[in-house]
């Protein structure tokens, strides 16, 4: 993606949800500078990959498969495997009218995906056969503690207000219809460098970045590189 693609759609995700009365957090605002001044100060941030995250899934169309986050907290894999501790993370999205997120599944991840706002979020669900997405076979959800008998592939649409729990195996793609959707994720904690299986081997959950101008905000992904 080039970068000042990212910054005209982080300009354009966070005027949408504050047009949904979301304000992100305070160091949503650093800029790149600011970052480096105070990166000892950050160390729970990078750490936890809180921030600016967009990516398109390595395919190199945005518009048609793509997706915006914003991790605004997350706790430590090291809590999660001793049961104590920050267990819990939370991300702002935007899932934009007929974007795609392709077929993925969590192993340790456990999340309630809400439509906040706009437009019909359409979830395409199956389950899992060692490992791997069965297409023959369905999942049972629960969408707001009703539990959802599901075929393969079955589509469930989410009006604004409602969500549904996933679990980990649960395969899942989804869009949105009439219009972009505002989505929260409440989940467990939250490792997007090892915890998301696809099922094309072709897409990954980070994309390259070419520099074509200087970035408004770092991206999760840049952290390594920017921040050392």
């Amino acid at each position: 993606m080039k970068r000042s693609d990212i910054n005209r759609i982080i300009r354009e995700s966070e005027a949408f949800m504050r047009s949904h009365g979301y304000i992100l957090p305070p160091f949503a605002r650093m800029s790149p500078g600011e970052m480096k001044a105070r990166k000892d100060e950050l160390g729970h941030i990078t750490a936890s990959g809180l921030g600016w995250d967009i990516t398109d899934f390595g395919l190199g169309d945005f518009d048609k498969t793509g997706l915006f986050l914003f991790t605004t907290r997350n706790g430590r894999l090291e809590d999660l495997k001793q049961g104590r501790g920050m267990l819990y993370a939370e991300k702002a999205m935007i899932s934009r009218k007929d974007q795609l997120t392709p077929m993925h599944k969590h192993v340790f991840k456990a999340e309630d995906i809400i439509n906040r706002g706009g437009g019909t979020l359409v979830l395409e669900l199956f389950g899992d056969t060692d490992g791997h997405c069965d297409r023959e076979k369905g999942t049972t959800v629960a969408c707001d503690g009703i539990l959802r008998n599901l075929g393969p592939g079955e589509k469930l649409r989410l009006a604004p207000g409602e969500s549904v729990t996933l679990l980990p195996g649960d395969w899942h793609g989804f869009w949105a219809e009439g219009g972009d959707v505002f989505v929260a994720e409440v989940s467990t904690v939250n490792d997007d460098k090892t915890d998301n299986y696809f099922e094309d081997p072709a897409v990954s959950r980070f994309s390259g970045i070419e520099e074509d101008e200087e970035p408004v905000h770092l991206l999760v992904s840049d952290y390594g590189t920017w921040l050392g």
